[in-house]
């Protein structure tokens, strides 16, 4: 049986799509990319005058979401309707040492990170089982496959999305309804703001959007970006600890996040995290 005779196929013009942290970045190029392909799309975020120029700007209808909240998650899916395809991209990124780490800092990242794509798929997963079909993509991070000084809860979070998704992809399968898994190196957003790596492996939102949508027709259960990175995180994750602390070293990736975290270009964010992080 093939994969696709597996996972009924999903035709995107009229599809119910539905994106969570949809007001920037890679959310709201997502959204923008699937109501491009004929979509009805509706895009969740925490930012209400955001959200409502962003809907307006790529045609798609806009309403507040906080993913940390269950009840949150349950109004907006209604909003959307019978959905068939949800993107849980709603992610918060601080930098900074581990032990230096305000609690409420890490219990933000937590929340909206963790418990953000538990909720969502909570929430949309008995419709799509009971319908017989659906799409789930959990967009999580490069750092859910490798270590992230600097972002140590971050990363934390990210490789519980990674083994989250997976699991519940192996209980619904049967019903015909699919969870992927993105997982990107740094992208150029808000989120990513004074942090730098190489050219070739830094990303566009519209290349993450792209993968986002290509895996509507694939059902992949990951998918990394850049695609090249996928066999060299594999060869990573089988070296020696040495090895691979040794790299981190020399390439001076250790205190890039540092680095980033202080730049000016990144102070309009670490505001927003700072708000964020008072509601946890």
């Amino acid at each position: 049986m093939s994969l696709l005779t597996h996972y009924p196929p999903i035709d995107l013009r009229g599809a119910v799509v539905a994106v969570t942290g949809g007001a920037r970045g890679i959310g709201r190029a997502t959204a923008a990319l699937f109501a491009a392909r004929g979509a009805a799309v509706t895009i969740g975020d925490l930012d209400a005058v955001t959200v409502e120029t962003t809907a307006k700007e790529i045609g798609s209808r806009g309403a507040v979401l906080d993913v940390t909240s269950r009840a949150s998650i349950d109004d907006f899916l209604a909003a959307a309707g019978p959905v068939d395809i949800l993107v849980n991209n709603a992610g918060i990124m601080p930098l900074g040492t581990f032990l230096d780490e305000p609690t409420n800092i890490s219990a933000a990242q937590i929340n909206v990170n963790f418990w953000g794509p538990i909720h969502g798929m909570q929430a949309a997963l008995p419709g799509m089982i009971e319908r017989g079909r659906g799409h789930i993509v959990n967009v999580a991070s490069l750092a859910g496959k490798m270590p992230t000084p600097g972002g140590a809860v971050y990363c934390g979070t990210k490789h519980a999305v990674v083994g989250l998704s997976t699991s519940v992809r192996a209980e619904v399968a049967e019903h015909g309804v699919s969870v992927s898994t993105v997982m990107p190196s740094l992208v150029h957003t808000d989120l990513g703001s004074g942090a730098s790596l190489p050219s070739a492996l830094s990303l566009e939102p519209e290349d993450v959007a792209r993968a986002i949508v290509d895996s509507v027709r694939h059902r992949r259960a990951e998918v990394v970006l850049p695609r090249w990175l996928g066999a060299a995180v594999d060869v990573t994750r089988v070296l020696p600890g040495a090895v691979v602390d040794t790299t981190l070293r020399v390439g001076g990736l250790r205190d890039r996040g540092l680095a980033a975290n202080d730049s000016a270009e990144r102070a309009e964010y670490r505001r927003r995290l700072a708000g964020q992080a008072q509601r946890s």
